[in-house]
């Protein structure tokens, strides 16, 4: 697919006179990313939805829920796992990577330099870990920051080679997961070779036994301990986890970011590309992709979730049909954009992805006060079919409170918070 980049590669010259914090006129907006931004962050809810009511091991293993999980919860796993987990967290960092060099390149055409980016990053690190500790565990924004500081320098690189070296980058990494985490599967499934490994296997059984007392210790405090004792929990027992998510966002957040960027240069997200291509090439990556993770995770179920080979299918082998699904779902919905962005429906999409900074972690507070113990206390009650009630709850939240509040100010409240911070000053935020 050959991209038209001339628009894309060189930017309009900004107005006479404006500087670095000039608010983006409403005619520089790109809205695709909007819209898109708005439809990955309600696939978002619907991935975490485990983790908000079960320890965060049952987001990947179904045996983590109370009682091993129901034959239901299995073939929930499945949906999910097909459809919805990784996919839009991929689609959403890859409009991370494309609003990231949107930014720096207005702020370049406005006098600005990296380091106005660079502080930006560093306040959403302080934004993203405030979430984890206070709110959700899961959070993504510290990883999105540590990655977007470690992609600074490669700001600069062309196009044709972020996109390149992000693909080499994402599928070497990706090969290094499956791997690694192929072996254990394997030893797994063959009582032989694990006499044979000795030391090695007992050393594996007892880093999954300690991820399983983990979990229940996570859910133990989540169910009966008041909010100071989840925050201490999390300070004391769970603060490593940033450590490792931020080792792992090397191998999959970093590269993505690079693509994303690329593809915002090479004008993939104002449709600059053959829209024929586009469309044969995102049906061709979200089905073929879809086939080959339902394959993968129909060998778990079939085999009732073995913890390693579980594993192995989760955060291995389908991350490769995941990129291909990733990019077909963002080729599908660019071109659906022009259509749906401006009716009912697609206005409120564009308007929660306008303000997806705000709902990512407005909806973790929601999700707290309706799972934790102290609050709601459905943590560990519900099954996996059983939490999609929540799924939409959220979503009916995000599509009705984002429009009318955009209609009234600026920015959502956290972007505008973000924004006054990263350039020191409180900007206007009514209309």
């Amino acid at each position: 697919m050959k991209a038209n980049t001339d628009t894309a590669a060189h930017p309009m010259p900004a107005p006479p006179g404006a500087t670095p914090d000039q608010p983006v006129g409403p005619g520089e907006r790109i809205v695709s990313l909007d819209f898109i931004r708005g439809i990955a962050v309600l696939g978002i809810l619907f991935a975490n939805i485990v983790a908000f009511g079960h320890p965060m091991l049952a987001y990947l293993w179904p045996e983590a829920l109370p009682g091993g999980g129901t034959e239901a919860d299995g073939w929930f796993w499945l949906f999910q796992f097909t459809l919805v987990d990784g996919k839009f967290r991929g689609l959403f960092t890859l409009l991370f990577g494309a609003g990231m060099y949107l930014f720096i390149e207005r702020a370049w055409a406005r006098g600005g330099s990296w380091r106005l980016q660079a502080r930006r990053l560093v306040w959403l690190l302080l934004f993203g870990a405030a979430h984890f500790y206070f709110l959700f565990v899961g959070d993504i924004l510290f990883l999105y920051a540590v990655s977007g500081l470690l992609a600074l320098p490669m700001l600069r690189w062309a196009a044709k080679t972020q996109l390149w070296i992000g693909l080499g980058w994402y599928l070497l990494g990706s090969l290094a997961f499956t791997g690694t985490l192929g072996i254990q599967a394997a030893l797994e499934s063959n009582l032989e070779a694990r006499e044979q490994a000795g030391p090695s296997w007992s050393q594996m059984s007892d880093g999954w036994q300690e991820q399983v007392d983990d979990a229940a210790a996570e859910a133990a405090v989540l169910t009966k301990g008041g909010y100071g004792d989840v925050l201490a929990f999390r300070v004391s027992e769970q603060s490593g986890q940033l450590a490792i998510g931020a080792v792992i966002s090397v191998f999959e957040t970093i590269p993505l970011i690079l693509i994303g960027m690329a593809l915002y240069r090479m004008g993939f997200f104002t449709a600059a590309f053959d829209r024929a291509k586009m469309r044969r090439w995102g049906w061709a990556g979200l089905t073929g992709g879809a086939a080959v993770t339902l394959a993968l995770g129909w060998w778990g179920v079939a085999r009732d979730f073995p913890p390693f080979l579980t594993q192995f299918l989760f955060n291995g082998a389908s991350a490769f049909p995941r990129l291909a699904m990733t990019l077909g779902l963002a080729s599908l919905l660019v071109l659906w954009t022009p259509r749906a962005a401006h009716g009912w429906l697609g206005s409120r999409f564009v308007a929660a992805g306008r303000m997806a900074f705000s709902n990512y972690v407005g909806i973790s507070l929601v999700m707290m006060l309706v799972f934790h113990g102290w609050a709601g206390g459905l943590y560990g009650e519900l099954g996996r079919p059983e939490l999609l009630p929540f799924v939409l709850l959220g979503w009916v939240l995000i599509l009705a409170w984002s429009k009318p509040w955009l209609a009234r100010f600026r920015y959502g409240p956290l972007e505008w918070l973000w924004r006054s911070l990263t350039y020191g000053r409180r900007f206007p935020i009514r209309r």
